[in-house]
């Protein structure tokens, strides 16, 4: 292979697809160095994990996010991380849906979970927010509670009152083994739900 060849593989691995996505996949969390590893991040790590694996460079300020246009599977996706706060994520998700007319059907949202240990990943095509005030403002902005979600287990507060400072806390050396073997099944999943929909990866993940 010459350099030129090379030049062109390279070029044509970095390119977003034509047209526009079919699939939006949403990471949660709060911007700034500060919160670079807490709890609430879980759903940045995860989709800066997918970026990852699939060469997608998420790097491009719209919506209120930092954004990335890939393919996944032959499929193509806009990967997003709101850039708002947690509590306002829903701005950018339903303004990122409305300008290319994705239904939220096909609107992925991963996101940390305090109701399940740390390691375990829940896979649902619909539901409340359960608490999270992401998904709250995400359901509020949209007008749907019908979209695919998974949920990252980080675990609860020991006491009443810790929430707060809880989800904003870093993870500790032993949590964080158990958390990159959820995320490596939240990209997985994520990937499923894209070529076989949720009932499938909720069947093979959760």
């Amino acid at each position: 292979m010459s350099i030129f060849d090379l030049f062109e593989k390279i070029k044509s691995e970095r390119e977003p697809p034509a047209g526009k996505p079919e699939w939006i996949i949403a990471g949660l969390g709060n911007p700034g160095k500060e919160y670079e590893n807490s709890r609430h991040n879980t759903g940045f790590m995860a989709l800066d994990t997918i970026a990852g694996m699939h060469k997608i460079d998420v790097s491009e300020l719209k919506f209120k996010a930092l954004c990335g246009r890939g393919e996944i599977s032959g499929n193509s996706v806009l990967l997003l991380k709101p850039q708002t706060f947690m509590n306002l994520s829903g701005g950018s998700v339903a303004e990122a849906a409305a300008f290319y007319k994705i239904p939220m059907e096909r609107v992925i949202i991963i996101y940390d979970d305090i109701s399940l240990p740390i390691g375990k990943i829940r896979i649902r095509a619909k539901g409340s927010a359960g608490g999270h005030n992401g998904i709250k403002n995400i359901i509020e902005r949209s007008g749907t509670d019908v979209f695919p979600r998974i949920k990252v287990g980080v675990g609860a507060p020991k006491g009443e009152g810790e929430l707060i400072g809880w989800v904003l806390g870093s993870f500790t050396k032993d949590e964080k083994e158990s958390l990159i073997s959820a995320i490596d099944r939240a990209c997985k999943a994520t990937e499923e739900i894209i070529c076989s929909g949720c009932a499938s990866a909720a069947q093979k993940y959760n």
